[in-house]
């Protein structure tokens, strides 16, 4: 018996509708997705990962992603406990850990989480100095994401990093850094300037009483400074053997020789 038309018809729409309760009835949830099934409104229960058969037109399922998720705090300004305003931008971490708690008593956990970040970064910040803020950025983001993870323990979400991204700091204060670093460059080069001048002190004259008690030394060192002279070219070396006496008695004989001219000429003269 051939089919007519109507038939045709019939059979395409009853396709049609077990295709659309099939869509309705069966999901794929993926690994690390979980399915929070409610009938009628009312919670069942959670299903996943894997295929999941629902109730059509009764059942409805709410997916929940149980990765970690990263939220970017929106910058905010803030005034420290040295009354210095800066911009702080930061990031937090954080998963679904009871996908229940996180669908039934929050309506958003993702903004909630984004406003106690802000609200808690602004209060840990502010109960702190500049520098604190700037040399102590592990502390600080271990304090944010301690206080953070113990509210939201409440909400099935687990905060498991917060992160400083950047702490602007106004461009005044910045040139003021500035000048603080090259004023402890400074200090630091004068007093290794001035240790080394002290080192270079003590050796000489630990070699001066060394000459002192060798004066072979001492004239060793002073032919090896002749040799370096006479590596220059043009240059004429004019020297004086001083091995019979020493530098001290030389200068007391010259101071002698000029305290007896005077009295030579005014003599010869009379």
């Amino acid at each position: 018996m051939p089919i007519g038309p109507a038939e045709i018809f019939g059979i395409l729409l009853l396709l049609i509708i077990v295709i659309i309760i099939l869509s309705k009835s069966i999901k794929i949830v993926k690994e690390w997705e979980r399915m929070i099934v409610l009938r009628l409104g009312k919670y069942v229960g959670i299903k996943g990962p894997g295929i999941v058969i629902l109730v059509p037109f009764i059942d409805r399922g709410l997916i929940v992603d149980t990765r970690i998720h990263t939220i970017d705090v929106p910058k905010q300004e803030v005034i420290t406990k040295d009354n210095v305003t800066v911009r702080i931008d930061a990031v937090v971490y954080y998963r679904v850990i009871d996908p229940e708690k996180a669908v039934m008593k929050m309506r958003d956990y993702n903004y909630a989480i984004a406003m106690l970040g802000q609200t808690t970064i602004r209060d840990v910040v502010g109960q702190l100095e500049l520098d604190e803020i700037l040399t102590k950025r592990d502390e600080i983001n271990k304090r944010i994401q301690s206080i953070i993870d113990e509210v939201t323990e409440a909400w099935g979400v687990k905060v498991s990093m917060v992160t400083l991204k950047a702490v602007e700091l106004p461009e005044g204060m910045i040139r003021a850094m500035a000048y603080q670093a090259e004023a402890e460059r400074i200090r630091r080069a004068r007093i290794i300037e001035a240790e080394a001048e002290r080192s270079a002190a003590q050796i000489l004259s630990e070699a001066a009483l060394t000459y002192e008690r060798h004066p072979i030394a001492l004239r060793l060192r002073e032919l090896q400074t002749y040799v370096d002279i006479a590596k220059e070219k043009n240059v004429i070396i004019i020297t004086e053997s001083i091995s019979s006496r020493t530098a001290a008695e030389a200068i007391a004989s010259a101071l002698a020789i000029e305290k007896v001219k005077p009295s030579s000429g005014g003599s010869a003269k009379g």
